[in-house]
């Protein structure tokens, strides 16, 4: 399946990108299993130091799992496998402070996933908004169950613009929010019942298949948002050291 790598300074990375090509174009298919590391040294014609390494680069994508005593896997790629990567990126390299630039983020792309949840939606997409608003209503607990509702209603409405790729765009930037959204209500006497209002006013326009009202609507409750997380970052400056 595999030709020797002959470039020996680069042959991790090298052989990393074959197993991976190998993997995109579909000759080896998830769930199946890859050769072991000895054959793939074989096929390689390098140590199996080598393939050890390119192995653990391939895995760390997601592309694989090494499952001790059976053997190497292709894995059997979710959204959550494909969008851990960014979201770890994301959390790992911005600064401390992004708390603006996430809903600056959001009002770009979010306003755009709801006309299209307007156009596209079915009933049952209808019938989990509704519900989440529901849950939403009636929610008396911590700040975190409220932060994990909030994300859902948006995340609902990426799923029902029925495009593949939007909820995969989204899902990364809304794991960001648990904490800034823990926070938000935290200082903010009235986030929740803005919250409740706007995410209504969202559904009826997309039930209404509104694609203008749809998009308006979520820009306002954007902006809205924007504005506790202003009150909040106020607050946190405020607080002493």
């Amino acid at each position: 399946m595999f030709a020797p790598v002959e470039n020996r300074e680069i042959l991790s990375k090298k052989i990393a990108g074959s197993i991976e090509e190998a993997i995109h174009s579909r000759k080896i298919t998830r769930g199946n299993k890859l050769p072991s590391e000895a054959e793939l040294a074989a096929q390689f014609g390098v140590s199996r130091t080598a393939i050890r390494e390119a192995l653990r680069m391939v895995s760390a994508k997601g592309l694989i799992r090494i499952e001790k005593g059976r053997g190497i896997f292709v894995q059997d790629l979710s959204a959550t496998t494909v969008s851990d990567p960014l979201h770890q990126y994301l959390k790992f390299n911005i600064e401390r402070d992004y708390a603006l630039d996430v809903i600056h983020a959001r009002q770009i792309i979010e306003p755009s996933i709801a006309a299209f949840a307007a156009t596209h939606r079915s009933n049952e997409d209808v019938e989990k908004l509704q519900a989440n608003i529901r849950q939403l209503v009636g929610y008396d607990g911590e700040f975190d169950g409220l932060a994990k509702l909030d994300m859902d209603f948006h995340l609902a409405i990426a799923a029902a613009s029925h495009n593949q790729v939007m909820p995969l765009i989204l899902d990364p930037i809304h794991r960001l929010m648990p904490e800034i959204k823990k926070s938000v209500y935290a200082t903010n006497d009235h986030a929740k019942e803005s919250a409740v209002e706007w995410h209504g006013k969202i559904v009826e326009r997309i039930i209404a298949r509104d694609v203008e009202g749809a998009r308006t609507m979520m820009q306002k409750h954007l902006e809205i948002a924007e504005e506790h997380i202003r009150v909040m970052l106020r607050a946190q400056s405020s607080e002493p050291a």
